[in-house]
Order: C-alpha cells, then structure tokens, then sequence
C-alpha cells in the first residue's frame, strides 16, 4: 500500500490534448492520479452532460493506462454560486453541483474540490451567506445519496480562506460527506494575514480534511508561481495531515504556453515527491 498518492491538476497541461494523451504523460511524468477540472467556461461546464458511452470511453482509457481520475476541482460556482441573490444563478450552481455528483459517481471520482464562496462576482452579504448554507446543505444530501465526498478548498478571499472559516460551515452542515480540501499554498498567504501558521490553522480542521493541494505562493500572489521560488512551506503542513492521515495530495499549477511543459511536469513530481517522501518515508538514521 502507497504511503500516499500524489495527483496532477489537468490544467498543467494543454488543454487540446486528448484524455488519452493527458492520463498517459501524466502517468509517465510520475504522478498517481489527475484531477479533472469543472470550471466555469462553458467547455469545461460541458462535461457535466457527457452521453453514458462518452464516460464509459473515458473509464476503459483510465483502466488501459492505469491512470485514474480520482479527484474533480470544482470551480464552476465561481460563475454559479450557492449564495448568490439572483434566483436562477442558484438554480444553476444547484443543477451543476448534481450534475457533478453524478458524474463524479459514473467516473469513480472520490473527491469534489468545492470553491469557498458565497459569491464571487457579487458584494457578500449577510443574505448570500444565508443563501450559501441553505444550498450547501441541499448539495451535501446529493452527496450523500451517492457516496461522494465533498471538501472545501481553502481561497483567497476573506470568506474562506482559512480552514478554521471552513469549519465554521463543515460544522454547521454535520454531514460526514463535507470536509475540506484545503490549498496550503492559499493557506501559507493567509497566515501572514491573520498571524497564524499554516500547521496550526490546519489543526483546527483535524478529522474532516480529505486531501490537500499542494501549490506554491507569494505573498498577495496565488498562481503561476513556479515550484521551488516562492514562500510555500510544505513540511510542517505535510507532517500534520500525515499525522491526521490525509494521503491524497495534488499538485496545482498551470500550463502557461511553455514548449517544455512535459519538463515542468516531471520536476513538479520530483520537487513534490521529495517534500512528502521526507514526511512519509524519512530515511532511517544508523
């Protein structure tokens, strides 16, 4: 048995390959699973409605390769969010958030990475976040008719960027099929806002944390960053969910038009490997 497993993010990669293309370099590049991303363009929204035979196509190449995708990050609510106070933008965040369950079940996806926003292009208010709950609640049973976990990824801004906000709706909602999925990378940026490590507001979601991105961040910056140059700690957070038992792990950065994308695959796996293999499997001192 792994000691953990170590996700790619396919949006690493360019988006006009194949999924045949994408499970087999991934794979190759050293990774144990992909990370489908429903975000909110409407290709992307589109594989909500893929035909039966579509996703039985894709499941026969996941056996075939012996790449699987086990993880889905869900940031179409960006654009359709659960607070919302326009009725039909919640209509529509309800129907993509089954929608995705369903998929996720057909697929044999175990984890949907949820975004933590109320809203996101609208002002917040006291009404979105009660909108938000009431929602959040009706998706956590849709989780629950089909066995899907559901976390809360940690974001940028203030509504949900710390774990312990995240368990402020974790608790709320009391079901055994929402967590958090947090972004230590987000997470590292928050610290320096509130004054708080990343280890200790980890601690504050022990027994509810499902899986972790794991990205790289500098200070009021959230993407792009490559690995290894910005201010990320890996370790502390890493020994902490290792102690709380979270094996899966994904690596989250961008395909930004590189002609040695595949390249930057591999050294996202060996620079990622090497953090969790320190924490996981520490070499045995003499």
């Amino acid at each position: 048995m792994k000691e953990y497993n170590l996700g790619l993010y396919e949006k690493s990669m360019p988006g006009i390959l194949s999924w045949s293309e994408k499970l087999s370099i991934g794979k190759k590049a050293g990774f144990d699973y992909l990370e489908i991303s429903i975000d909110e363009s409407d290709e992307k929204l589109g594989r909500l409605d893929w035909s039966a035979a579509e996703r039985c196509c894709i499941r026969e190449t996941m056996y075939e390769i012996g790449m699987p995708i086990c993880s889905m990050c869900l940031s179409g609510h960006r654009k359709y969010p659960f607070g919302s106070i326009n009725n039909n933008i919640r209509a529509r965040g309800l129907e993509i958030m089954e929608k995705a369950i369903d998929l996720a079940a057909d697929m044999g996806i175990r984890i949907i990475q949820l975004a933590g926003y109320d809203v996101y292009y609208e002002e917040g208010t006291d009404d979105t976040r009660q909108m938000f709950a009431e929602n959040l609640k009706k998706a956590s049973k849709m989780a629950a008719s089909r066995g899907i976990n559901m976390g809360f990824e940690t974001m940028e801004t203030p509504f949900m960027d710390t774990v312990e906000k995240a368990m402020k709706y974790v608790k709320l909602i009391n079901s055994p099929y929402l967590g958090i999925y947090p972004d230590i990378g987000n997470l590292t940026n928050a610290g320096l806002i509130y004054g708080k490590s990343v280890a200790e507001d980890i601690r504050t979601g022990e027994g509810h944390i499902f899986a972790a991105h794991l990205k790289e961040t500098l200070p009021g910056h959230y993407r792009n960053i490559p690995f290894g140059t910005g201010h990320t700690d890996y370790i502390a957070p890493l020994t902490l969910l290792r102690d709380f038992n979270v094996k899966m792990f994904v690596g989250e950065f961008w395909y930004q038009g590189s002609n040695n994308w595949q390249e930057d695959l591999i050294f996202a796996n060996k620079f990622l490997r090497e953090k969790l293999d320190a924490v996981f499997s520490p070499p045995i001192i003499m």
